[in-house]
């Protein structure tokens, strides 16, 4: 006899969200480059839902170098064009711009923390992920002093509400219900 998985509800049942929420959601990691990853995915995704992001991700990496984020910080006008021209990913120019702007701003936090993973559990308590499940939000005392930190730094389309799907992503939450089989 197997053992039923019991699933987030948000991700429901199409294949493509399952096997992001199983294998990466609420996944810890300290990689930088993930984190750039979904730094630009995630505001890419600013007014849309995150399937539709989910389903260019591949376009995206493709479009945004790997998400190398010495070579996105280096983009220049012409490269700029050929995003705009991608129906791959969502031609938005600002978004587009401010991809490679917070490129920039990236890397002059890791400069200064020696990584962005230290930046950013910075704000954790106890620089460790919370793991303890309170519900669902949409933002918390943490997310909201990362964001307000970055948006002083001069980082776009990475508000509040944005910051804590990005932390929610990447582990520094874990969010998963408690009766989730990958909680």
């Amino acid at each position: 006899m197997t053992k039923e998985l019991t699933r987030c509800r948000w991700c429901g049942t199409d294949p493509l969200y399952m096997e992001y929420h199983d294998k990466e959601w609420g996944k810890t990691t300290h990689d930088d480059k993930v984190l750039f990853e979904f730094l630009t995915l995630e505001a890419a995704q600013a007014g849309l839902s995150w399937i539709t992001i989910l389903r260019r991700r591949d376009n995206y990496r493709e479009a945004f170098a790997g998400f190398d984020v010495q070579k996105v910080a280096k983009f220049d006008e012409k490269d700029k064009e050929r995003l705009l021209n991608d129906a791959g990913i969502i031609r938005n120019r600002l978004k587009i711009n401010s991809a490679i702007n917070n490129a920039k701003l990236f890397i002059e936090v890791q400069k200064e923390f020696g990584s962005f993973n230290n930046y950013l559990y910075s704000f954790m308590p106890g620089s460790k992920p919370i793991t303890t499940y309170t519900g669902p939000h949409v933002s918390t005392p943490e997310s909201d002093a990362i964001s307000k930190d970055m948006k002083k730094r001069g980082f776009k389309f990475f508000g509040t509400t944005i910051c804590y799907a990005h932390m929610q992503a990447t582990g520094m939450v874990n969010d998963h219900i408690p009766e989730c089989s990958f909680r």
